[in-house]
């Protein structure tokens, strides 16, 4: 029999700040952090809009002073995940090996306590890259990078450890060893569904007994210049960069592309009679969970399947799986990212198991439109959202949703109710999640 899980702490860490309290007083507030790129040069890119984290955060600070050395191979990613995890831990009231050694010993044995993280594909720090390939210029052709030379000289300009930065593993590694976490762990990579897949998969090991607690989530930067190029030849972002935050148009007629961010949440999930026991206090059950894989061979897999039939089924599958239906669902915190292509497919997908009326009249919060597209990192922030939202029966303010697609002009005023929320994941390669959360 399958044990009840529980969300016992969050930490968010995104443009708008680090931790619930500043995350929540921002969202309430309806304040978008995207803006102006501040962190690199892009006045040569045609998209010039960002959700960048305050520049006084620093990793150092979320680590024992005995694991201060560790953070010299930590790349911006790996930073986010370790700060995040620390950040729910102390939420949920939650000792571990990685706490203060003066609160006293863990509350679970490491054997009995698991990982899973969803990872982006990170990006090489620019600098150190850029050292390397100066010494592996070709003798004849200075412009042309020579393998050869790379061999010989450009890799020593590298550090030994260089490649442990980048990783995709390496943000769960470094959670587990900080918190000695033993049990069960993972490193989940599908893209902008990572976040909500790694959460899933934390919810089976505990359902099946395997753990009794598990830090799970995402994080992911796009806040580097190689990762936000990537973004810009996929042709994914606004081109509007005069319009600032106001140019990102989640499931908007007028939309015309979404922000590049940064940042991710780390939950803390629980079995529910275990963490009764030791007195914490829960934001939410999570209810169901399902997955799916969008196939759209028309378009080369490249573009969503405008039917939404790949994401209905993670959504038909995440609420069998609570044993609830559509009619319970009493708001959705969507992927929404401002594309028209996938928003519409979403919107078919929460039409088809909704139902039109239905979905009329349920608030579907889109929080791209705070802090821009976090890639792996997104999924979990729109979790953490969910949690916190059940737990003070308020959803965010819809942002720059002026002129609606069809059946979702729902405003958060109208949830006269809030008692379960579905969170729907989507990767652009095609990968989907769909998880439900209940009131504590």
């Amino acid at each position: 029999m399958n044990r009840p899980v529980v969300i016992t702490g969050i930490g968010p860490i995104s443009a708008l700040g680090l931790g619930t309290e500043p995350t929540w007083q921002a969202l309430q507030q309806g304040r978008s952090a995207i803006g102006p790129i501040q962190g690199f040069d892009a006045s040569g890119l045609p998209n010039r809009l960002g959700a960048e984290i305050d520049p006084g955060f620093k990793v150092r600070d979320f680590v024992p002073k005995t694991y201060r050395k560790a953070t010299k191979v930590m790349a911006r990613d790996i930073e986010l995940a370790v700060a995040a995890a620390k950040t729910a831990a102390m939420d949920a009231g939650l000792r571990t090996a990685g706490s203060d050694p003066s609160e006293g010993e863990p509350h679970y044995p490491g054997d009995r306590m698991g990982c899973h993280i969803g990872a982006g594909l990170i990006a090489v720090d620019i600098d150190e890259i850029t050292a390397a390939m100066a010494g592996s210029r070709h003798p004849d052709h200075p412009n042309q990078l020579d393998l050869h030379n790379w061999g010989k000289a450009g890799m020593s300009e590298l550090t030994p450890l260089w490649l442990l930065k980048y990783l995709p593993n390496m943000l769960a590694c470094h959670v587990t060893i900080i918190h000695d976490l033993r049990g069960p762990s993972n490193t989940i990579t599908c893209a902008e569904a990572s976040g909500g897949l790694s959460v899933g998969e934390s919810l089976r090991v505990i359902e099946r007994g395997q753990a009794e607690v598990c830090f799970c989530g995402g994080a992911d930067s796009r806040m580097n210049p190689q990762a936000f190029l990537r973004q810009v030849l996929a042709k994914r972002l606004t081109p509007h960069n005069d319009r600032g935050a106001q140019a990102v148009r989640p499931f908007d007629r007028s939309a015309t592309g979404g922000a590049v961010g940064e940042g991710g949440a780390i939950l803390v999930l629980e079995e529910a009679q275990s963490a009764a026991q030791r007195g914490a206090e829960p934001y939410a059950r999570v209810l169901g969970f399902a997955a799916s894989q969008t196939v759209f061979p028309e378009a080369g897999n490249r573009r969503p399947d405008p039917t939404g039939r790949g994401i209905a089924a993670a959504i038909r599958g995440a609420l069998r799986d609570a044993e609830t239906e559509p009619a319970s669902i009493d708001a959705v915190v969507a992927f929404g990212c401002a594309d028209t292509a996938w928003d519409a497919a979403e919107a078919a997908a929460l039409r088809d198991v909704l139902g039109p009326d239905r979905l009329a009249k349920t608030p579907v919060v889109a929080t791209r439109a705070y802090w821009g597209n976090a890639g792996a990192g997104g999924g979990a922030l729109d979790l953490a959202v969910a949690a916190m939202a059940l737990r003070h029966g308020a959803l965010p303010p819809i942002l720059h949703r002026e002129d609606p697609i069809e059946h979702l002009g729902a405003t958060h005023q109208d949830a006269h109710k809030i008692e379960n929320i579905l969170v729907v994941g989507i990767g652009f390669g095609g990968q989907n999640c769909a998880l439900v959360l209940g009131k504590a």
